[in-house]
């Protein structure tokens, strides 16, 4: 049976909120977001004494949002105590930890700025990261770090913000998307094939009482159709929400097919590899049996940063896309010490 955390967090936890335009979004999800942020005892008796210390953001996957990882769970610690305990075993520094609320009514975030979900990347770098200079003693440099969509976030926008991110975590984040995603969107289109369109399957789901395990699947897709491809509202479609294959046979829509794929990491490296040439730190990790078959696209990934010279920390471990947070027990130590 796994170890359960009981030990209390002693550190400080706060809760605050930030409101910005950027996140003006079609969904109507609201534009102010809470922003939880953890410092340990370490952290606490270093900035009275005048230091300043790194701050590490974490981006949440799919379904989760950042004050979710602050909640007790059962077999399990959360992130701050986590935090707490690597800094008192002197496994890493003490840093400002800020876990911000970015859940979306598509259930979740990529990370990238998007009309259907807001300017969230524009929203990191412009609103988050003042916020945060603001109410602490940083020494400003910040890093990313995540799982799965989080992970994707971490890497992306290290590549589309050039000099804003001093080091960056992706645990198993969205990398190849002809693996990931391409062989499901069939799957999908006959999921959402009995509302007439992804556009009204979105609107059914989000009159629903619960979801279905398909749905999950499925509302995904329309999340990342939301943000890789938004296309203009209509009437019968707000969101804009549309999937990139012809809806009798399945055949890809290349064209909006290849709007994905300006998406992925394998194809942003080969125009946008400046802001990880700069990095302080890069960790990048996947699972030998990752669900999403991630391991593909980020074996690919690393062979290419390799190629370009980019150094990057990089390892495959034992295991699925799921029960993997004990890999923060690494970049967590990785990214605090990359930021002093």
């Amino acid at each position: 049976m796994p170890d359960h955390a009981f030990s209390p967090t002693r550190g400080l936890l706060e809760r605050w909120s930030v409101d910005s335009p950027l996140l003006n979004n079609r969904l109507g999800d609201p534009t102010e977001r809470e922003v939880l942020v953890h410092i340990p005892p370490e952290g606490i008796t270093a900035m009275a004494e005048g230091a300043r210390l790194p701050t590490i953001i974490y981006l949440a996957p799919f379904t989760s949002s950042g004050p979710a990882r602050a909640g007790w769970k059962a077999f399990g610690e959360t992130i701050p105590q986590r935090h707490e305990r690597l800094v008192s075993e002197g496994k890493m520094g003490p840093a400002i930890l800020v876990m911000p609320d970015t859940f979306t009514s598509l259930g979740g975030n990529q990370f990238v700025d998007s009309p259907a979900l807001g300017q969230w990347s524009t929203w990191l770098v412009e609103v988050l990261k003042p916020a945060v200079i603001r109410r602490y003693s940083t020494n400003e440099n910040f890093g990313l770090v995540g799982k799965s969509s989080g992970g994707y976030g971490a890497l992306v926008n290290a590549m589309m913000a050039p000099g804003c991110w001093g080091a960056i975590a992706c645990h198993s984040g969205d990398v190849g998307f002809e693996a990931m995603f391409k062989p499901t969107l069939s799957e999908t289109l006959t999921h959402v094939a009995s509302f007439g369109s992804a556009a009204g399957y979105v609107e059914h789901v989000r009159q629903a009482a619960k979801l279905s395990g398909p749905d999950f699947h499925s509302l995904m897709i329309c999340a990342m159709a939301a943000s890789y491809d938004p296309r203009q509202p209509t009437t019968d479609n707000p969101i804009g929400i549309e999937l990139p294959v012809e809806a009798r046979t399945a055949s890809i829509d290349t064209e909006a097919w290849n709007r994905w794929l300006a998406f992925d990491p394998l194809v942003m490296i080969e125009a946008q590899a400046e802001g990880l040439e700069n990095l302080s730190g890069f960790w990048l990790d996947c699972g030998d049996r990752d669900q999403y078959h991630i391991q593909y696209g980020s074996r690919s990934l690393t062979d290419r940063l390799s190629q370009l010279g980019i150094k990057h920390h990089w390892e495959e471990f034992s295991g699925t896309h799921s029960g993997i947070d004990h890999r923060l027990d690494l970049s967590l130590p990785f990214l605090a010490n990359a930021l002093k």
